[in-house]
């Protein structure tokens, strides 16, 4: 019976030690994804600090390893939009409904797995004003969508190259306490009908803050032709998910990324870390 016990006392130790440590990153050690090519894995802050990464990211430090589980992925969510949708949508939202579910490592990867299509061309846009999330590491270019909306800079001055071929950018640019009257004012209005304008091969990914935060999400969801919504697997509530999808035009909502799903292996592959879900 002392033997049981000791048993019993030590599993309880171990699952204490657990939660102490937090989650396990077996998962993604198995299969070998380094630290700049996996998921965005933001749930916390230590997290963060661990995997180096800034709250400004680099552009090329969330871009996924060419031939990895996860770029696959991100051409199947390029072939559900381009492919299975009767008329694919030129002006799509990235958006989430809580900070940290990974949207803008999904929009950055969608852009440039669009970019690698032939005869087409993708444009990334950092739509959060209130907190950016991209960056070209140590380009000294810090023009962007709010001095084109504040200023008058005009597109062809913040519309730059990322350094991928047929895939340009437009950075958040200045800091501004007007986040949520520059994105709902006719001048932003004017920037989505010239990008529109600028080619028919030519597709625009809007990196936009959570739906929960801030109003520019919901502004932002008029002017564009298609939404995808990014959940953290196992973190949002269902409801949460509920009540974000109330709060846009649900016609628009082309899909859900499923960010960090553990599906079980298959006989080929051993682990997928994005799930796409058609409406």
């Amino acid at each position: 019976m002392s033997r049981v016990f000791r048993a019993l006392e030590k599993a309880e130790k171990e699952k204490k030690e657990r939660a102490v440590r937090g989650p396990s990153r077996d998962r993604f050690q198995e299969v070998g994804i380094s630290k700049t090519e996996g998921p965005v894995l933001k749930s916390h802050e230590e997290t963060v600090m661990e995997f180096g990464l800034l709250r400004k990211e680099d552009f090329s430090g969330l871009v996924v390893q060419p031939h990895s589980f996860a770029a696959e992925e991100f051409r199947k969510l390029k072939t559900q939009i381009f492919h299975k949708l009767p008329n694919p949508p030129h002006l799509i939202l990235i958006t989430s409904t809580t900070p940290q579910e990974g949207k803008t490592t999904i929009a950055i990867n969608l852009a440039k797995a669009i970019s690698q299509e032939i005869n087409r061309k993708a444009i990334l846009v950092d739509g959060d004003l209130r907190k950016p999330g991209i960056s070209l590491g140590k380009s000294p270019n810090t023009r962007g969508l709010s001095n084109f909306l504040m200023d008058g800079t005009p597109l062809s001055e913040i519309l730059i190259d990322s350094g991928t071929e047929n895939l340009r950018m437009i950075l958040a640019g200045s800091r501004t306490t007007k986040s949520s009257e520059l994105i709902g004012s006719k001048k932003m209005e004017e920037l989505m009908k010239s990008l529109r304008e600028i080619g028919e091969n030519t597709y625009v990914i809007i990196d936009s803050p959570p739906l929960f935060s801030t109003t520019e999400p919901v502004l932002l969801s008029k002017m564009v032709d298609g939404i995808i919504l990014v959940v953290m697997a196992d973190l949002t509530p269902r409801e949460m998910v509920q009540r974000a999808l109330k709060s846009i035009d649900r016609q628009k909502v082309i899909g859900v990324v499923f960010n960090q799903v553990d599906v079980t292996p298959s006989h080929y592959y051993s682990k997928y870390y994005y799930g796409y879900g058609r409406k």
